[in-house]
């Protein structure tokens, strides 16, 4: 990490650390160690300000549209299967859109594929305890990196707790290849120890203290993501259990009431700026560039993810009239739409079990909406444990991607 980035406006310390590489060469530098979050905003201006208004009528918009929407815990995990790609493709774990859409979450195809699922299932979780008002502690998000990492390449013996290893981010432009990891990372963020855990304690604190008037909801979304990613306090995973963090925090202040935002796919394509101003804030405290670019990427996002929830609203809507227009009478007939819409692929053994069917009713209905066009079968049709999906579902999910 270059030192002499670090100004005197930066809110944090760097802190000596030393230790022994692999070949047994010993090596001193510095971990940078961010200061507690303020209680009131930093200094913006005008035009983060602007961006942050923004970003607040976007959000209440997306909120607006889903409180609206007959059904909207429906459209619920298919935008969850599209962040959990996008956040995954961020860490560098990919898997195709289309690939995540139609998996055997029981049974995933690669390891690449159980990393992207395990994300659905973690984010399933911290939504759980969000609806309850639970608070949020250390060990609630060290469950989260468990269930994040389970049966994946980052599986060890410390999953689930605060990292007990010094670790490093990226590599640095211009590094010798002769540097040490530590001189060549791009960042290196605190070292292990309690000191860390009761750090993210204290973010968890701060998240969960109302601060009407000295804070916007936007803001304290910003500089919470930003302490949480710059402690790294697990092993692996943070990023995406940061991003998550950010829309549970979101629920947590009133500004949305259901989990539907999708915030990776604008981060993803960005990247290089992203990681940018996370460092920016680090070595020269710009929360003011940060925060801009976060509450852009949070607009741009909101707006997104409203146009996707009305796109698979107005889908439910066709494919519900087919099946008025057609012979099929069944309430359950409707009740599949529904499911159809809300779960991109899923076998008949699901149908059977979600929507309380006997097995040969629910195969039966699937067949029915097979022959109306709405649904389509994924894979070998022989196939014990064969997929269906619909179509016109799909297009929306990946047409947006």
């Amino acid at each position: 990490m270059d030192l002499a980035l670090f100004g005197s406006s930066s809110p944090g310390d760097l802190v000596p650390i030393a230790g022994t590489d692999h070949a047994g060469r010993h090596w001193k530098h510095a971990a940078f160690v961010p200061h507690p979050l303020p209680e009131e905003s930093p200094e913006l201006s005008t035009s983060t300000y602007l961006a942050v208004g923004n970003a607040r009528a976007a959000l209440a918009a997306l909120d607006s549209t889903a409180r609206h929407l007959p059904s909207p815990s429906l459209l619920r995990r298919p935008s969850l299967q599209a962040e959990a790609q996008s956040t995954s493709a961020l860490e560098g774990t990919y898997a195709p859109l289309a690939e995540v859409l139609a998996a055997d979450e029981e049974r995933p195809a690669s390891a690449d594929l159980r990393e992207v699922l395990n994300y659905v299932r973690m984010a399933d979780r911290a939504f759980e305890w969000a609806e309850e008002g639970r608070s949020l502690t250390v060990g609630l998000v060290g469950e989260l990196q468990r269930i994040l990492v389970e049966r994946t390449r980052s599986e060890s013996s410390s999953t689930g707790g605060v990292r007990e290893v010094q670790v490093v981010i990226g590599r640095r432009h211009g590094a010798a290849p002769s540097d040490l990891p530590v001189e060549a990372a791009r960042f290196v963020p605190p070292p292990p120890g309690l000191d860390l855990k009761a750090r993210l304690q204290d973010l968890l604190d701060w998240m969960s203290a109302p601060r009407p008037g000295s804070v916007d909801p936007v803001v304290a979304a910003a500089l919470a993501h930003y302490q949480f990613e710059t402690l790294h306090p697990f092993t692996d995973g943070n990023g995406r259990i940061g991003r998550l963090l950010v829309v549970v925090h979101l629920l947590r202040l009133g500004v949305l009431s259901e989990p539907t935002l999708t915030v990776s796919p604008w981060f993803e394509a960005r990247r290089t700026e992203y990681y940018d101003h996370l460092l920016d804030v680090s070595t020269r405290g710009d929360w003011d560039g940060f925060v801009r670019f976060f509450a852009t990427g949070l607009e741009a996002s909101a707006s997104r993810t409203r146009d996707q929830m009305l796109a698979l609203a107005g889908v439910q809507a066709r494919l519900k009239e087919i099946v008025r227009q057609s012979k099929l009478r069944a309430d359950t007939a409707q009740a599949l739409v529904d499911y159809a819409v809300g779960h991109p692929s899923f076998t008949v053994r699901a149908v059977e079990r979600d929507l309380g069917l006997s097995y040969g009713r629910a195969n039966a209905l699937v067949g029915q909406l097979v022959t109306l066009g709405i649904l389509s079968p994924l894979g070998a049709s022989d196939s014990y444990r064969r997929r269906f999906y619909a179509p016109a579902v799909m297009q929306v999910l990946v047409g947006r991607s």
